[in-house]
């Protein structure tokens, strides 16, 4: 099945039927379907993020996001590209920085950028993911 309009994904989402949820949760839909949601239902963009299906098209867009809560959902995602995760290891937000240092396609370069953090513990991470020989 595939969702075919902001408005459906957005029932779907906020039904009380969990096999409804679940639709929302696993099922594709178009790009331009995705935008609608970003653009008309800010609110939901937490859920598009959750999404299995959601392109990296559209998580580009949402890890720019304004809602950490939405930024944590998009650096949780495995599909996320070392360039994303670049960008994502300068958010404010130190929780999403640490998911970036333990995530498995962050880049060296950026691991080697978070070596200096504020947060003595993505530290600690990082120089356990980079080894000693760095």
């Amino acid at each position: 099945m595939t969702i075919h309009s902001a408005d459906e994904f957005v029932r779907l989402r906020y039904s009380d039927d969990p096999a409804n949820y679940q639709r929302a949760a696993g099922e594709e839909a178009a790009v331009d379907v995705w935008h609608d949601v970003i653009n008309r239902y800010p609110d939901a963009r937490m859920w598009v993020a959750q999404n299995k299906t959601v392109p990296l098209e559209i998580l580009a867009i949402l890890v720019s996001d304004a809602d950490a809560e939405v930024r944590r959902m998009v650096v949780m995602k495995r599909k996320l590209t070392p360039d994303l995760l670049d960008q994502l290891a300068m958010d404010d937000d130190e929780s999403i920085r640490m998911r970036v240092a333990m995530h498995k396609n962050v880049a060296e370069e950026t691991l080697q950028r978070l070596r200096d953090d504020s947060w003595d513990r993505i530290r600690e991470v990082v120089t356990e993911r980079l080894g000693d020989s760095n």
